[in-house]
């Protein structure tokens, strides 16, 4: 039987995570020049400033249906990269700042763990602040276009490397769900491993 409750809980913890990880992407590249994300008001704590219909909602829904992992993704920050201080290196600073944010989230609440003795729903859902956190960290990190850790990978390739990265991230995340459904059984360990040796730090 569905949990609606739980459900419910999930959604909120991960509406606040994708909300504060996106709003960082636009607030640090409007610190470094360039304020088209500010003007399409994507610095807000508002949710729905940073939800698509479709990869938010429908993508993930639909990779359920199918009995895959649900991989989502929030509405594409608008960029523009000629006003970027720092060229590629800037970008790279953009790219991170939400997976770093997400990570600072984790060690917060897992702070709270550590330090606040509490029971019951309230330690459900700081744990789950914690985990959600951690898995968005370490899936957002890979270096695969256009997820944010390709940004990183990128500012430090070689020119042919980036070549191909561009080649991926023309296909936008439709590609990227068709790579990781390709290679996600190779690198599901890895990813597992990187999670809960983070888990162990944080919490």
């Amino acid at each position: 039987m569905i949990d609606i409750g739980s459900i419910v809980i999930f959604l909120g913890v991960l509406l606040v995570s994708v909300t504060l990880h996106e709003m960082m992407h636009a607030y640090v590249a409007l610190r470094l020049g360039d304020d088209l994300a500010h003007a399409h008001g994507r610095i807000s704590f508002n949710p729905l400033s940073h939800i698509d219909p479709i990869l938010t909602i429908g993508l993930p829904a639909f990779l359920l249906i199918l009995g895959q992992p649900p991989i989502l993704a929030a509405k594409p920050v608008p960029i523009n990269t000629s006003r970027i201080k720092g060229e590629d290196y800037g970008l790279a600073i953009v790219g991170i700042a939400g997976p770093l944010t997400n990570l600072a989230l984790a060690f917060l609440f897992g702070f709270v763990l550590k330090t606040i003795s509490f029971g019951g729903l309230g330690y459900d859902i700081i744990e789950l602040f914690v985990t959600l956190n951690v898995a968005l960290f370490v899936f957002n990190m890979l270096p695969i276009p256009p997820l944010d850790g390709s940004r990183l990978l990128y500012a430090f390739a070689p020119e042919p490397v980036q070549n191909f990265m561009r080649q991926i991230e023309n296909l936008g995340i439709f590609g990227l769900v068709l790579i990781l459904l390709l290679i996600l059984p190779l690198i599901s360990p890895l990813l597992t491993n990187a999670n809960e040796i983070i888990l162990r730090i944080v919490a």
